[in-house]
């Protein structure tokens, strides 16, 4: 197959997956694997964002991190799900809100000397704290922190799965390629990387039109994955838009 064949395959469709924020709420039942799974799929995903609350509220990198790991730790042991109801909100939602019980009675656990059962998922702190350093030094709250970071996290996961179904077809270098094209840039040089990549300019063109098509069904998908309802999607893709936009 050529070059310029191969442009015009994308990695395929995929169904709508399961919502896991479902799952979420029968994690604590031991019996159900696969919602044990869902738990900690979506934890580390998305650990990132709590431990930048807890930083921009004032506690230091490893305080920080003792509570994030505790929370993770009591949350996968059953803690809060008891308030898991997918009815009542996101999985976004019932994150922050569990954390939020969590970091105000911390006083009253740290004095009482009790601990969690140790640690029950790998959170890579040390990036972590690296991409906290990053952040805005402006007085931006605990909550748009993290409402921001959350929306970040999203659009992540997103190139990462697109990034991943280039590599299943043997085209990593296409995906480093053309993902600028995913921010719609105007300026984009399409004659000249067409010949980079050895296809016509028209390849090129019905390759970024799939190629954006596939990324909107994937951050559809990612998203359904933190709703219970899949009505849902459309107002959460319009808070992460405003999330990001900062209105």
């Amino acid at each position: 197959m050529t070059n310029s064949q191969t442009m015009h395959t994308l990695p395929g469709r995929s169904q709508f997956p399961t919502t896991r924020w479902t799952l979420v709420v029968a994690a604590g039942d031991p019996r159900r694997k696969e919602a044990r799974s869902a738990l900690v799929s979506l934890c580390e995903n998305y650990w990132y964002p709590l431990y930048a609350y807890v930083r921009r509220h004032g506690y230091p990198a490893d305080q920080a991190q003792d509570l994030t790991q505790e929370f993770f730790t009591r949350l996968l042991e059953g803690r809060y799900l008891d308030r898991a109801d997918p009815e009542k909100g996101r999985f976004r939602s019932f994150l922050l809100t569990s954390l939020k019980f969590f970091v105000a009675d911390e006083e009253d656990r740290r004095r009482a000397g009790k601990r969690g059962g140790g640690q029950l998922v790998s959170l890579e702190f040390s990036s972590g704290e690296e991409r906290y350093q990053r952040e805005p030094a402006h007085d931006e709250t605990p909550e748009r922190i993290f409402e921001r970071r959350w929306a970040l996290a999203v659009l992540d996961r997103v190139v990462e799965k697109l990034r991943s179904e280039f590599v299943q077809h043997g085209h990593p270098e296409h995906f480093e390629r053309l993902k600028i094209f995913l921010l719609g840039r105007p300026d984009a040089p399409y004659a000249a990387l067409a010949r980079e990549m050895n296809t016509s300019e028209g390849a090129l063109k019905v390759a970024i039109h799939r190629l954006r098509k596939r990324y909107r069904e994937l951050f559809r998908q990612e998203i359904a994955d933190t709703v219970a309802d899949p009505a849902e999607v459309e107002s959460e893709l319009r808070y992460l838009a405003a999330a990001l936009t900062g209105r």
